[in-house]
C-alpha cells in the first residue's frame, strides 16, 4: 500500500507521560477524514508498552520497529509516501532522520513538538534527535513555536521552509459536560523542573494560603519528596479519554508552559486549546505571543503571582467565569481545532511539492 504520510514520531500507542500522543492522535485524525492514507511508525519502547491508551486506531496504520534495523522494513512505504514527517523526542533521531532522508522520494518534514526545547539544545551540541545540519535537508520545519523562532530557523539553521504548525484539539473529544465543579483550580501536566516553580507560585502557594479552597495536580513523574497540601489531590495520570471530566470537575484550570517557551513565545501548550474547547475559563502564565491566541481578560485570565490566582478564585462571580469559559470555546473552535491544522499541514504539504517540482524542473 502506498500512503499519503509516513510519520515517525515518539509515541501514538501511549500518552503516558508525553503529550506527543494527543498532539499526533488529533492531528492525523482529522488528516484521515479528509481520505488520507497515514502510517504512524512508532520505536518499541517498555515504558510505552506498559501504559498503551491506543494500541490500534482506526484513523490509521501503526506500526512499531525494535531498532534502526527493524525500521528499514519500511523502507519501500517510506519512499512511495507522498510525504513523511519525522517527530522531536523520536529515540535514535539522528539515525532516523538520515535514514528518512535518504530513502524519502516525496516531501520530508521535520515536526517539532518542542522547538523551543530543539533550538536550545542545538546551540549547545546536546540534541539526541536532530542535528543542525540535517535541519536544511528536510523540504519543511514544522514547528510547534510561531513568531520570530521561524525566521531564526531559516536564517540561523538553514531551514528552507520553517511554518508554524501549532497544536490542536479534537472538538468531540474536548467538550463541555454537565459535571458540577469538584476543585477551584486544576493543572494537568507532566513534571518538569522548569515548570515547577512557576506551579509553586501560582498553585501550590495559592493552596496553602486558602485552605477554603480545593485544587487538583494531574500528572505523573512528580518526585516522591514534594509535599502536597492537604487541599491539593494529586493523580499521577489521567487518560485522555478523561481529560475532559478533570477539566470539567475544575472552576478554573491553569496553563503553565515551560521556560524555554517562555523565552521564545509563541508556544501554546496543548492544554490551552483542550481546556478551552471544554468551556474551563483558564489561569495561565504569561508569555508573548499567548495574546495572538487568546484575547487576554474576556478569552483567558493572566495570573503572574500568588495573588492574581487568590483574587481571581475568591472575587470571580459566577456569570463572569462562565462568559469567559464560554468565549475562550469559541475563539478555539474558530481557529485551534485539528481539522484546522490538518488543513494547514495539507496545504503546507502541497505548496513545498508544487515548490520541489518547480526547482526540478
Amino acid at each position: 500500500m502506498s500512503y499519503d504520510l509516513v510519520v515517525l514520531g515518539l509515541s501514538l500507542s501511549s500518552s503516558w507521560g508525553n503529550g506527543h500522543a494527543t498532539t499526533y492522535r488529533a492531528l492525523l485524525k482529522a488528516y484521515a477524514r479528509a481520505g488520507r492514507r497515514i502510517l504512524f511508525l512508532e520505536r518499541e519502547q517498555p515504558w510505552y508498552a506498559a501504559h498503551r491508551d491506543l494500541p490500534a486506531p482506526d484513523f490509521c496504520t501503526l506500526a512499531f520497529y525494535d531498532s534502526l534495523d527493524d525500521l528499514t522494513r519500511h523502507g519501500p512505504a517510506i519512499a512511495g509516501a507522498r510525504a513523511v514527517m519525522v517527530g522531536s523526542y523520536v529515540p535514535d533521531g539522528l539515525a532516523v532522520a538520515r535514514m528518512v532522508l535518504g530513502h524519502a522520494q516525496g516531501v520530508t518534514a521535520f515536526y517539532d513538538i518542542d522547538t523551543p526545547v530543539t533550538l536550545a539544545t542545538l546551540e549547545r551540541g546536546a540534541c539526541a534527535y536532530l542535528s543542525a545540519d540535517l535541519i536544511p535537508g528536510f523540504d519543511l520545519y514544522l514547528s510547534f513555536t510561531g513568531g520570530p523562532t521561524l525566521e531564526r530557523l531559516e536564517r540561523v539553521f538553514g531551514a528552507r521552509r520553517a511554518r508554524a504548525l501549532y497544536c490542536a484539539v479534537d472538538p468531540e473529544a474536548y467538550r463541555p459536560l454537565d459535571i458540577l465543579p469538584l476543585y477551584d483550580l486544576g493543572y494537568l501536566g507532566t513534571y518538569a523542573p522548569d515548570r515547577q516553580p512557576a506551579l509553586e507560585r501560582l498553585l501550590l502557594a495559592p493552596a496553602r494560603a486558602a485552605p477554603d479552597l480545593t485544587f487538583a495536580v494531574a500528572g505523573s513523574q512528580y518526585p516522591a519528596d514534594i509535599t502536597w497540601p492537604d487541599n491539593v489531590m494529586h493523580l499521577d495520570h489521567v487518560p485522555p479519554g478523561e481529560h475532559a471530566a478533570f477539566y470539567a470537575a475544575g472552576r478554573f484550570t491553569l496553563n503553565l508552559t515551560r521556560a524555554d517557551m517562555v523565552k521564545a513565545g509563541f508556544s501554546p501548550s496543548v492544554r490551552l486549546f483542550e481546556a478551552g474547547a471544554c468551556g474551563t475559563p483558564i489561569i495561565s502564565d504569561p508569555w508573548p505571543g499567548l495574546e495572538t491566541l487568546f484575547s487576554p481578560v474576556t478569552e483567558i485570565l493572566i495570573a503572574r503571582d500568588t495573588s492574581d490566582v487568590l483574587r481571581t478564585l475568591h472575587l470571580m462571580e459566577e456569570p463572569e467565569r462562565k462568559a469567559i469559559g464560554a468565549r475562550g470555546r469559541t475563539r478555539v473552535l474558530a481557529a485551534h481545532t485539528a481539522a484546522h491544522r490538518a488543513e494547514e499541514l495539507d496545504r503546507h504539504i502541497a505548496a513545498a511539492a508544487l515548490e520541489g517540482a518547480a526547482v526540478s524542473a
